[in-house]
Parts: C-alpha cells; sequence; structure tokens
C-alpha cells in the first residue's frame, strides 16, 4: 500500500503559504507506516514545536494501473474519506531553506489520519465534496472539491505517468485554505458534508 499526496491543489492554500500555483499536480508520498491506525491515539511529534492539521479529500484506488488516461481515470477509485496531512511546518520551513527534502516534516510515524470509507459510483466521482475540519467544535477548515485546481481524475491520471497504482494505494488530494496550529489537548473532527468520519485528541 502506498500513500500519494498532492500539495498545493487549492489555490487560497497556496497564497496563504506565499506558494506559486502549480502548472501540475505536485506529488509526494507518505510511507504505509505514516497511516495512523484506526483507534490508535495521536501523540504530538517530540521533534516539533508548530504542529499544523491539513484537512483533505481522500481517494482508494480499486484498481490496478500504469500510464492510465484522464477519461478512465474514474474507473480506478471507488472510495472517499476525509483524512488529515499533519505537517511539522517549523520542521518543513527549516528545510526547505535549506533546499532540502521534507519527508521529515511530512511523513514521520502516525502522520497521516483516515476517517471511515464511503463507497462512489462512477456517477458520484463528478459530483462535488464538502467537507470540513472542527477544532474543539470549531470549524477551521472547508472545502469543496469543485474548488481543486486539480480534479480527482486529473490526479490518478498524472500519478500513474510515474507510478504504478495498484488496489489499496490511497490518494490525499490537497487541503484548502484555513491550515493552522494544534495542540495538546486539542480535538479534531473531520467532516462530509454533515457526516463525521474521524474523531483524535492530541495527546
Amino acid at each position: 500500500m502506498k500513500i500519494f499526496c498532492v500539495g498545493r491543489n487549492y489555490i487560497d492554500h497556496a497564497k496563504e503559504l506565499g506558494n506559486d500555483i502549480p502548472e501540475e499536480p505536485v506529488i509526494f508520498m507518505k510511507p504505509k507506516n505514516a497511516l495512523l491506525p484506526t483507534y490508535s491515539p495521536f501523540y504530538y511529534p517530540e521533534f516539533s514545536n508548530e504542529l499544523h492539521y491539513e484537512v483533505e479529500l481522500v481517494l482508494r484506488v480499486c484498481k490496478n494501473g500504469r500510464y492510465i488516461p484522464k477519461k478512465q481515470a474514474h474507473n480506478y477509485y471507488n472510495a472517499i474519506t476525509v483524512g488529515i496531512d499533519f505537517t511539522a511546518r517549523d520542521i518543513q520551513n527549516e528545510l526547505k531553506k535549506k533546499g532540502l527534502p521534507w519527508e521529515k516534516a511530512k511523513a514521520w510515524d502516525n502522520s497521516a489520519v483516515m476517517g471511515s470509507w464511503i463507497e462512489m459510483s462512477n456517477k458520484q466521482a463528478k459530483d462535488n465534496y464538502i467537507f470540513s475540519l472542527k477544532n474543539n467544535a470549531q470549524i477551521v477548515q472547508q472545502g469543496n472539491s469543485a474548488d481543486m485546481i486539480f480534479s480527482f481524475d486529473d490526479i490518478v491520471a498524472h500519478i500513474s505517468n510515474y507510478f504504478s497504482l495498484n488496489i489499496g494505494d490511497i490518494i490525499f488530494t490537497g487541503t484548502p485554505a484555513g491550515v493552522g496550529e494544534c495542540v495538546v489537548g486539542d480535538v479534531l473532527e473531520g467532516f462530509l458534508a454533515d457526516k463525521k468520519m474521524f474523531e483524535i485528541e492530541i495527546k
């Protein structure tokens, strides 16, 4: 199982971090052990002093493929959920200043949180998905897949040009504006429309 992630896929988010608007999907990966096991606690990483939440829509790959045409891409994912791509922002900023890779800021153990899956039909895959994140019962991020720079199909087709997609792979599709810091004791809840997909407390 591989974890693919897309950066800067919402214009407002790219702007809030001072990044250029990408001309093609920005792809990075997390290792399998970055996925927080279901019902496991999430612990604030000891190496960071600035932990940020980034809520995202997440796709589940259902078919093996490589060099997938965009018009066929909807056949390669069949479920959606909401997740968090946690970022050690202080570590990331330091690494970026030095021109170094920033996996240490994105891909440490348990840095990826996922909710329960909802099955998609091919028709649903073309709809707009509204999602949000609450921190201590207050909405801190809201997004709509219609506002993505690169659609689900764009992302799947692009990834498949460089990496084989396999059944069970997951794709974090990018975060909207509103990323922010979280601290020990915060309770984070992810929603797909009005349905709660996950809840975690930072310990």
